[in-house]
């Protein structure tokens, strides 16, 4: 059988299992099914937005953004997580994702897109410059558990 054409939705709260593997086999990141419902349950209209990449009924990549406002800048939309799984990983799934996002931004009048990827994930750094995203400062980021 031959994967049907990938499809690019909205999420909803039913995928959040898909999307919990897509987190923990794609990104590295193991968590629980029922956070990830809770948080699609719980987005905010017209502030953030998550995307799926669905083959066959299988959410098997994502993208979750929302706005980032700042006292110094125009607001941007903050890619906070971009991720499909390693089967699914240089079949053009992630730059669907990445499309789908810059377009919500244009409807919503925003004209810069940011993103943090780690420092070891070089390969995802190749990714986002082939479309046009460039690292316009070396950064650190600072968390604390409190």
């Amino acid at each position: 059988m031959t994967p049907s054409v990938p499809q690019i939705r909205t999420a909803v709260a039913d995928d959040a299992e898909d999307i919990r593997n897509v987190c923990e086999f794609g990104l590295g990141y193991p968590c629980e099914t029922t956070l990830v419902k809770h948080r699609l349950e719980n987005l905010q209209a017209g502030e953030e937005i998550v995307f799926v990449a669905e083959i066959n009924g299988t959410v098997v990549g994502f993208v979750h953004a929302d706005k980032y406002r700042c006292l110094y800048y125009e607001t941007a939309l903050n890619i906070l997580g971009l991720a499909v799984l390693p089967a699914w990983q240089k079949q053009g799934l992630g730059t669907q994702l990445i499309n789908a996002v810059e377009d919500w931004a244009k409807e919503n009048q925003i004209h810069v897109i940011r993103l943090n990827s780690g420092a070891s994930r070089t390969k995802a750094h190749g990714f986002y410059r082939s479309l046009g995203y460039d690292n316009e400062k070396e950064q650190l980021r600072f968390m604390k558990q409190i």
